[in-house]
């Protein structure tokens, strides 16, 4: 039987998770973080989503994703497939990379970005990897600290819900 398509609602905003096949490994080093990283930025610039948060750990993916006109689905499936095509050539080897399905939350943008940036960005920190989120080079902590740039990242929306001041909402 066929799965039902996801409700597309455009500017609707989605906590994404997208975990590895039995919890396996996904991102082997940096440089297939890297890769991640531009294939990101490449479904931004084609699909027009929005990323507000993010977490890359060792077997899942966290991503807090505001669609436009195109489809959570499309996005995800596009993601998905273009990174397992990447890991599969780069360790030769075949298969699925990711567990089914990506899980994804609707979620109230105007009452819980806020707290589901904060519950993505603590991600390293609850699971022992390091004592402070600002330590994890693989989230968009660090950007919204304003120590390093990440082009693809959307960080305005939440730091205005903190001060109108950038210098008061870091």
């Amino acid at each position: 039987m066929a799965r039902k398509s996801r409700v597309h609602i455009p500017g609707a905003l989605y906590h994404v998770i997208l975990r590895g096949n039995g919890g396996q490994t996904i991102f082997f080093n940096n440089k297939d973080r890297i890769h991640f990283y531009s294939l990101v930025q490449e479904g931004i610039e084609r699909f027009g989503h929005r990323i507000h948060a993010f977490c890359l750990m060792n077997n899942h993916i966290h991503l807090a994703l505001q669609v436009a006109e195109v489809s959570l689905s499309r996005i995800m499936q596009n993601l998905g497939f273009r990174y397992t095509r990447w890991v599969n050539w780069r360790l030769s080897r075949s298969g699925h990379l990711f567990q089914g399905r990506y899980k994804a939350v609707l979620v109230d943008k105007d009452t819980y970005l806020k707290e589901l940036t904060r519950y993505i960005h603590l991600n390293p920190v609850r699971v022992g990897l390091v004592k402070d989120p600002k330590d994890y080079l693989w989230s968009g902590h660090r950007a919204y600290l304003g120590l390093e740039t990440i082009p693809w990242l959307t960080t305005e929306w939440v730091l205005s819900q903190f001060s109108k001041r950038l210098a008061t909402a870091r």
